[in-house]
């Protein structure tokens, strides 16, 4: 049985992953753990580069502190401004010991009450939580959610880039 190691203990990091690799992997099996690393990023990660920076550091991270393991994964959510308005998204990198792949989701703005609760410095999920009355969304179904109305949570707005960051995995002899 491979080894998965997802660098969040955050559900929706951790489910998003297993359902990505049981996507990509119907017929094989997996045992995934959790852990916390550092992202070497900022807590909120205001631009792409610094979110790819922050999802490559925790996959990174988490091969060094758990070297036995298949595939380390990290996820990053980030914003970025683009012109008065800002844009959310995040970064999926997946590392084995032969192979890498990234993805980034599919990016969406944000409503001016929540830009403005960024910009005088609260995380996304602190700022969800005080626009929208709700406690610890980041680790149920995220601004996606809240926004969609959960056609879109966070865990399934994930599973997408996971999948698409296995692609190298999945098709090893054309990369």
């Amino acid at each position: 049985m491979k080894k998965v190691i997802i660098s969040s203990k955050n559900p929706v990091k951790i489910n998003a992953v297993k359902s990505g690799f049981q996507k990509m992997f119907p017929d094989e099996t997996f045992d995934y753990m959790g852990v916390s690393v550092q992202s070497e990023v900022s807590d909120q990660p205001l631009t792409d580069n610094e979110t790819f920076q922050g999802a490559t550091n925790r996959a990174n991270n988490a091969k060094s502190l758990f070297a036995e393991a298949d595939y380390w994964v990290g996820i990053e959510g980030g914003i970025e401004k683009i012109d008065n308005e800002m844009e959310v998204f995040a970064w999926v990198f997946i590392i084995s010991n032969n192979q890498k792949g990234q993805s980034k989701t599919a990016t969406f703005l944000l409503p001016k009450k929540i830009v403005s609760l960024v910009n005088q410095g609260k995380e996304l999920g602190t700022a969800n939580d005080i626009v929208f009355n709700k406690t610890n969304s980041k680790q149920k179904n995220g601004t996606v959610g809240i926004l969609t109305n959960d056609i879109i949570n966070r865990t399934t707005y994930y599973v997408d880039a996971v999948v698409l960051a296995l692609i190298p995995f999945k098709n090893d002899e054309l990369y």
